[in-house]
């Protein structure tokens, strides 16, 4: 067992090392230690996601979601965890780790694609595991800043935390930022054809309107906005139905609420559209994400 003295002669574990600095409403947190058996940690819950570095191969660590356990392994220098953290997350690490979380609120990361003329509906994709040598270099970028809060320049975390908000969300969120601006919509066209979509996303309307709005003829917008988002209006705005369905499932709303709330005809039209996008049904969506929630809904919702 890994012990140190203390002054009187009484035996104590260390306590793992906790450094962190904020940029903003974004807060990153480099945590290590070199103990077998650290002490179980509980991340406070919050309206924002975590994006979670390894610094180092670790060997063993549990992880509970919502009381259930859902991690009993180790993980290598370099993966990525991202998480929601509106759920209650409990870790106990067995072996030493080190790495480093960013704390990103939804407000951020939303305010974040508006600003970059992409007002997309974002939500990133939690799961763990993941080697990415994008976000692994920005947390290594950051550990003077972490060493030296104090001392951390704030024009350098603002310019470290735009180039990860711009890899995350393209990478784990489906923005799509095109490398040739030819055949695209103008800036002002793009944020006004998102922001009707955004608008119309659960009310009928036509494209062809939409087209009108931007001053271009139906066929020739459709074309442009693919070049632009990567997707047709129509791809874009089932996709943006469905990121609306999945916040929605995580509230205490039944599935048939959620598909009218979301501009579809019933819950089975939902239903379908959802599995063909995601592979799980709604409930099975729920019931993974929310699982101290209890559904009233049948298991093949």
């Amino acid at each position: 067992m890994d012990l140190h003295e203390g002054l009187n002669g009484t035996r104590f574990r260390p306590s793992p090392t906790v450094k962190s600095v904020a940029s903003g409403d974004i807060i990153v947190t480099r945590t290590y230690s070199d103990r077998f058996d650290a002490d179980t940690a509980v991340i406070p819950r919050s309206e924002a996601f975590g994006v979670t570095v390894q610094l180092r191969d670790f060997h063993s660590q549990r992880l509970w979601r919502g009381g259930r356990l859902v991690h009993d392994g180790g993980g290598a220098k370099g993966s990525l965890a991202i998480t929601d953290l509106r759920d209650q997350w409990r870790c106990h690490s067995h072996s030493p780790f080190d790495n480093v979380r960013f704390q990103i609120p939804f407000s951020r990361l939303r305010a974040f694609t508006e600003e970059a003329g992409r007002s997309e509906y974002v939500a990133l994709s939690c799961f763990s595991g993941r080697i990415d040598p994008v976000m692994h270099g920005l947390a290594q970028a950051l550990l003077p800043s972490l060493d030296n809060p104090e001392q951390a320049n704030p024009l350098f975390l603002e310019q470290i935390n735009l180039a990860m908000l711009a890899h995350l969300s393209q990478t784990y969120g489906g923005l799509h930022f095109p490398v040739d601006k030819k055949g695209t919509l103008a800036p002002w066209q793009e944020r006004l054809a998102t922001e009707f979509l955004a608008a119309h996303f659960n009310k009928p309307f036509s494209i062809g309107d939409l087209a009108s709005r931007c001053e271009l003829s139906r066929s020739y917008f459709n074309k442009a906005f693919k070049e632009s988002f990567g997707r047709t209006p129509s791809k874009w705005l089932t996709e943006y139905r469905i990121a609306r369905v999945k916040e929605l499932l995580l509230q205490d709303l039944s599935i048939a609420e959620v598909a009218i709330n979301c501009g579809f005809a019933d819950q089975s039209h939902m239903t379908r559209v959802f599995t063909s996008l995601t592979g799980d049904t709604p409930a099975r969506f729920r019931r993974k994400n929310r699982p101290f929630v209890v559904a009233s809904e049948p298991l093949g919702a």
